[in-house]
């Protein structure tokens, strides 16, 4: 999924329009010129794909003097939610690694562009089947529906061409489903693309027995959005291929994923309604499939994303490396809620023609170097890096380690309000707060960025809420990864409605973490928050915020929050008053990951 101008938009346009002169190719992998040569042919496949055939429209790029007695390796690519092969951030991919060398193949994905059949979420038994199909097409054993033939690509074995995929958000998670049913990727680069959809939909935060069983809070405001995006196709779209119609109640998605939809928008959960719900959500996401995806994968997640944040990118770096898959993770500056940076920066910026310029530029250049070009002592960096905004050199604004940073500080909820770094600290005492039946705290507008209004800058609302704060702190602090904290509420209230049989009556909280300047400003880290729908509120449970990286300058404090609501996410069904109570011995603990400067 894509959406918002200065994220995957923005960084994959590239605006190419000079004429092309040269006639010899360039050498592959090798740096873009002004004078690099292709062709751009438009083709039609008809590939099988859950049951059905469907239309696929691509662009296939040629480098001059690519041919059957000097093949290439390709790159295959598809666009983000609601876009096409011919949006400027889909045929920036075409064009940019065919002036590098490289075959391209770049595809309006299925209920996009001109492309056939419904909307699947990039469900691996279709839109991965339809991806598979083009991959027979670069083995050279499938031909486009007027009679092309593809023999200049470089092969592996009979029908098993070298092929890499590259692509953001929804042309991120097609490349984890293409992978999962055809072996023959060989490298993949997702960008800011989700794990679970059941975590980036309805997230709920808290960890552990009963985590994952109980639906957290609907993230109303980015999945309508899309949901509205696809189903007015049929509206916009003149001509439309009938095959992208569903029905009169179900435009343009396949019907599970409408199902999908209106329930989480419905604010009633029963068992049934949430098993399916939840079922169908691991079904067309990597977290169901990962297992069977075998292809080395460079992971790029945004750390300026409310939509898919950095707990996603993990969970799948996590699974990949622990399976034996060959995998490496980057967090960089932008994602869907922006966060894009100068070139200057050390960001990936294809706008500016080349990936040479930027850090995460090169290191992808270098993960195909390496699995399709098979330059084995090519180096493909770390195995994890991150964006740093507060450093001011180019050449210095990433950091990289062998491995996620620890949970190595703790900090203690005193009964008084304050955040101690002590157990023995912790006073006695018990604070409360009242959910109203209107939200009462602002994290973000979701939709702020495409409709071009400002944002107003997070709150809370008094006595919805309550606040644990830090001393000033006597030294920077930098946090990289997710925080957790441990928590027990009270809320008799909820006692009481939390086994009605719908997921709705549970509990629901918002947690989150500010650093508090001297001159009383106050920053929300990307508008970043976590939401719990508490599975039973006569036991402590564990929230994982999400991953974050931030400088928490010397001087500054940390202020951790729980609160009865958020205005981007459905909350509380009726009054349910909070209490929290804390001792030495009994008391909420909020871990950091915290790295030396």
């Amino acid at each position: 999924m894509s959406r918002r101008a200065p994220g995957i938009r923005a960084a994959l346009a590239l605006a190419l329009t000079a004429p092309l002169a040269l006639t010899a190719p360039l050498a592959l992998g090798g740096p873009a010129t002004a004078a690099d040569q292709y062709t751009v042919t438009a083709l039609k496949f008809t590939v099988p794909a859950g049951g059905r055939d469907c239309t696929v429209d691509a662009d296939l790029y040629r480098p001059v003097g690519v041919d059957r007695s000097n093949p290439a390796p390709a790159v295959l690519a598809t666009n983000g939610f609601g876009g096409s092969k011919s949006d400027g951030s889909t045929d920036a991919i075409g064009k940019v690694f065919a002036r590098r060398g490289y075959v391209g193949l770049v595809y309006s994905g299925l209920g996009f562009g001109k492309s056939g059949c419904l909307i699947s979420l990039d469900d691996p038994r279709v839109d991965g089947a339809a991806a598979s199909g083009l991959i027979d097409f670069l083995a050279g054993t499938r031909a486009a529906d007027d009679g092309t033939r593809a023999d200049f690509v470089t092969l592996d074995a009979k029908g098993d061409p070298r092929v890499g995929m590259i692509g953001g958000s929804y042309g991120g998670a097609i490349q984890l489903a293409t992978a999962a049913v055809d072996h023959r990727a060989d490298a993949l680069v997702p960008l800011i693309t989700w794990h679970d959809l059941a975590y980036s939909l309805d997230p709920n935060n808290a960890v552990g027995k009963g985590g994952w069983t109980v639906p957290g809070a609907f993230k109303w405001q980015w999945a309508n959005s899309f949901y509205l995006t696809g189903e007015t196709q049929p509206l916009t779209v003149p001509g439309l291929d009938p095959t992208r119609i569903n029905s009169l109640t179900c435009l343009h998605f396949v019907t599970r994923a409408c199902a999908m939809f209106r329930t989480l928008n419905s604010g009633n959960y029963p068992a049934k309604a949430m098993t399916d719900l939840l079922a169908y959500q691991h079904s067309v996401s990597p977290v169901s499939y990962l297992k069977r995806v075998k292809a080395p994968t460079l992971l790029v997640q945004g750390q300026a994303d409310t939509l898919f944040n950095l707990n996603e990118a993990t969970a799948t770096y996590k699974t990949l490396k622990a399976q034996g898959t060959t995998a490496k993770m980057i967090w960089q500056a932008w994602g869907h809620s922006g966060g894009m940076t100068a070139p200057a920066a050390g960001e990936l910026d294809l706008s500016q023609g080349d990936l040479e310029s930027s850090y995460v530029g090169r290191r992808i250049l270098a993960w195909f170097d390496r699995y399709l070009l098979q330059r084995k002592n090519t180096d493909t960096g770390p195995a994890f890096a991150y964006y740093r905004d507060w450093i001011t050199d180019p050449a210095g604004t990433y950091a990289t380690a062998n491995q996620l940073p620890a949970l190595d500080e703790k900090l203690y909820l005193s009964g008084d309000g304050k955040l101690v770094d002590n157990r023995s600290k912790v006073a006695r005492g018990s604070r409360n707060y009242t959910n109203w039946l209107v939200p009462t705290s602002h994290s973000e507008s979701s939709l702020s960025g495409t409709i071009g209004l400002p944002d107003p800058a997070p709150y809370d609302t008094a006595g919805t809420y309550l606040g644990w704060t830090s001393e000033p702190l006597t030294r920077t602090t930098d946090v990289v990864g997710a925080p957790k904290a441990t928590l027990k509420v009270v809320s008799s209230t909820a006692r009481q409605t939390q086994n009605s049989g719908d997921a709705a009556d549970n509990l629901v909280l918002f947690a989150k973490l500010y650093d508090l300047a001297p001159d009383g400003g106050k920053t929300l880290v990307h508008r970043l928050v976590a939401p719990v729908r508490v599975p039973d509120v006569t036991k402590s449970f564990t929230v994982s915020l999400p991953g974050i990286v931030h400088r928490y300058a010397k001087g500054h404090r940390l202020r951790f929050v729980i609160a009865a609501s958020d205005d981007a996410y459905t909350g509380n069904r009726g009054i349910k008053p909070v209490t929290v109570v804390s001792s030495p011995r009994d008391t909420g603990v909020l871990e950091l990951p915290v790295v030396a400067d």
